[in-house]
């Protein structure tokens, strides 16, 4: 009877739970409960009946933006632009890997104008590690490198590349706040991993037919 009275106060979780049980390709809604970023209906919906950042293949929040998907690698539970306000730049190569979260209002960037010319882009790598987390109101420019585990405080630039990780970093430019100890940091892994709302077992296929890298 709980469960009953949950699924009439609360429709769009009703309407998830049903695809989730007929259509297997929906079953992300069921085996993303868990995660950070899980994938709601009204998520899903806004996204992709509605068009608001159809083309990603990770759930975006409908006031971000992306450009260049055809250029970004995630990892698994790792969405950026979940959150509101982001944007999300393709331009070059931009490689996010497992379980990191990106705050709201961040700009992750992998190219730039040239300062000759500003009608022409020159495109970069920017590769964020696993484990790493990205403050609200943070931007990462173009060819930037942040090893695993990387923090970013709230409101910083990052201007250059911390590949070691392991630490906090912040400011404008950003610079180390603090050395993070490796034994000392938590790794953890879902039961089901998606990437986006790809199975991790159907990712590699995905990457090979329709990504750049």
């Amino acid at each position: 009877m709980n469960r009953i009275k949950f699924f009439l106060n609360h429709p769009t979780q009703f309407f998830a739970v049903v695809l989730a049980i007929f259509f297997p390709r929906f079953r992300f809604f069921r085996e993303t409960n868990e995660y950070s970023d899980k994938i709601t209906f009204n998520v899903w919906f806004i996204q992709k009946v509605l068009g608001f950042n159809r083309n990603a293949y990770w759930p975006m929040h409908h006031s971000s933006r992306v450009v260049g998907v055809e250029n970004i690698v995630i990892g698994i539970d790792t969405n950026p632009g979940f959150h509101p306000g982001c944007y999300i730049q393709g331009t070059g190569k931009l490689v996010i890997g497992d379980y990191s979260r990106i705050g709201a209002n961040t700009g992750l960037l992998s190219g730039n104008h040239s300062v000759y010319d500003h009608k022409i882009y020159e495109a970069k790598e920017t590769i964020i590690g696993k484990y790493c987390w990205i403050g609200m109101n943070s931007v990462i420019l173009p060819g930037v490198v942040l090893g695993d585990y990387t923090k970013v405080a709230a409101g910083s630039v990052v201007t250059k590349s911390f590949p070691a990780g392991y630490c906090i970093i912040g400011g404008n430019p950003a610079k180390i706040i603090k050395e993070l100890d490796p034994d000392k940091v938590v790794s953890h892994k879902y039961k089901s991993e998606y990437v986006g709302y790809i199975p991790k077992n159907k990712f590699d296929s995905f990457r090979k037919k329709h990504l750049n890298s």
